[in-house]
């Protein structure tokens, strides 16, 4: 199974690609696909939709993985990055790819069994359950491989929440 995973953001959209073969994962890809402060909301929307389907053709994913939105102290924040995640939603759905979501508490217990561990421990778990040399950087793609990791642990236990 491949498993795309995503940290929805405007500025910076975190990506992980993993691959499950029985109780081995794999990591396939990472990275971000950033956009410029100076650009239209509009044309921020369309370049993480446009990037996001790149690498769903490229890597051709079983499930798609997002973060859920959680708690932000600034509204004007949250509204940007839940459009960020409607764009991803739509990029998975318009793909025929089953889409699913995990709150950070989900995505921390599953990786550490520990929901309010901190960001250097999910990194270093996600190093350690990927075999990986180092941690993936940027933290943005460590947190979208966390993701995917997350449902790939949860699958077997049927604790994911399919969104579409």
């Amino acid at each position: 199974m491949i498993i795309l995973g995503l940290d929805p953001g405007t500025a910076t959209t975190g990506f992980g690609v993993i691959k499950k073969e029985g109780n081995k994962l794999y990591s396939l890809d990472y990275g971000c696909i950033e956009t410029k402060p100076n650009m239209a909301m509009p044309d921020r929307l369309n370049k993480i939709f446009k990037k996001t389907e790149k690498i769903i053709k490229k890597h051709k994913p079983d499930t798609m993985v997002c973060e859920q939105l959680f708690f932000f102290k600034n509204v004007k924040t949250v509204i940007t990055v839940a459009q960020a995640r409607g764009v991803l939603i739509v990029a998975g759905r318009k793909n025929m790819i089953s889409v699913f979501e995990y709150t950070p508490l989900q995505i921390k217990q599953a990786l550490t069994g520990y929901g309010r561990a901190d960001k250097e421990q999910m990194q270093k778990m996600v190093k350690i359950l990927l075999n990986l040399d180092k941690i993936p950087q940027p933290d943005d793609a460590a947190d979208a491989l966390a993701v995917a990791i997350c449902h790939a642990n949860s699958v077997k236990n049927n604790y994911s929440h399919i969104i579409l």
